[in-house]
């Protein structure tokens, strides 16, 4: 199984002394989003549990525990978004600059195969214009061009969430789509790192992006350093998606980075009501178990093929 840390918040950025403990405890549990009494525990063992993934905008709070990370076995995989956007999109992001060379950081005590460069979301309006995006691309290409060997863009998607915290976001034409997926592949091409889309239903591939999946076989077998099961399970979770099927433990309106386009977040009260409500002992990210909780151990199965061959 592969757990996701998480799509629904930032694990690393606000929240790595609890991962870190749950590590330690060796299981998480986790509240159904949609029914919250119903909750499901996750054991955190290397039998199970294959790989973890992380997507975070800020790694420098995961530096510090990257040995002890390490150590317990799994197989490791970051996605660091990068964007070129102030803080007037994404409010409590730190400096570009200082994710970078977190980022970097990463990469030398974890190694490049497991870190991968998100440029997402893309959109377009005066101050984030096309060629602005191109000309921050490639300015942080070459700052991460020796971090990683993989970026994954992708292009706004207007959520209901999307729609109420960011009324005036429009979609990327297609004309524009086109566009900047010629530049970057060029940028790509000169600095050794391979630009693919996720879960975009416009064919880029002409313009030398090609439609590639972020939770991809190949990335993690890279990531973790072993073989998977021939038959995987697939993300059902967003159209045109090729992702490997992960569990996500994480938790909706938590992220107290609060950028304008997220989907996961509802309102700044919210998340800064539930923030409150974090202990970093906890077995929940959120809160504490209550009464009436309906707990359910997670079936989990290995997807690592353990049979002994040419690896």
């Amino acid at each position: 199984m592969i757990l996701f840390a998480s799509g629904r918040t930032d694990i690393p950025a606000f929240y790595s002394e609890w991962f870190m403990n749950r590590l330690r405890a060796g299981f998480v549990d986790v509240r159904n989003p949609y029914y919250g009494q119903q909750v499901t525990r996750y054991k955190l063992t290397p039998d199970v549990t294959d790989c973890f993934v992380f997507c975070t905008k800020n790694p420098r709070p995961m530096l510090p525990y990257v040995e002890e990370l390490r150590s317990f076995g799994f197989g490791l995989y970051f996605f660091v978004t990068i964007t070129p956007y102030g803080k007037e999109i994404e409010p409590n992001v730190p400096e570009k600059s200082e994710v970078m060379e977190s980022t970097i950081a990463l990469s030398k005590a974890l190694g490049m195969e497991k870190v991968c460069w998100r440029y997402d979301p893309i959109f377009i309006d005066q101050t984030y214009s096309v060629s602005a995006h191109i000309r921050e691309f490639r300015k942080m290409a070459e700052t991460l061009r020796f971090a990683t060997d993989r970026c994954i863009i992708s292009f706004v998607d207007l959520y209901e969430k999307t729609k109420k915290n960011f009324p005036d976001v429009q979609e990327v034409s297609l004309q524009d789509q086109q566009f900047l997926a010629q530049a970057f592949s060029r940028v790509g091409d000169e600095t050794g790192i391979s630009i693919e889309t996720c879960a975009e239903k416009t064919d880029l591939s002409a313009f030398g992006v090609e439609a590639g999946a972020c939770v991809s076989r190949k990335a993690i077998e890279r990531a973790a350093g072993f073989p998977l099961i021939a038959s995987l399970p697939k993300q059902n979770l967003r159209q045109h998606c090729g992702c490997i099927a992960t569990h996500d433990i994480g938790a909706y309106n938590s992220c107290p980075h609060l950028c304008r386009y997220c989907y996961a977040n509802y309102d700044a009260a919210l998340v800064r009501k539930n923030y409150a409500r974090h202990n970093p002992a906890s077995s929940f990210l959120l809160g504490e178990a209550a009464d009436g909780d309906e707990l359910h151990e997670a079936k989990q199965i290995s997807l690592r093929d353990r049979q002994l061959g040419l690896w």
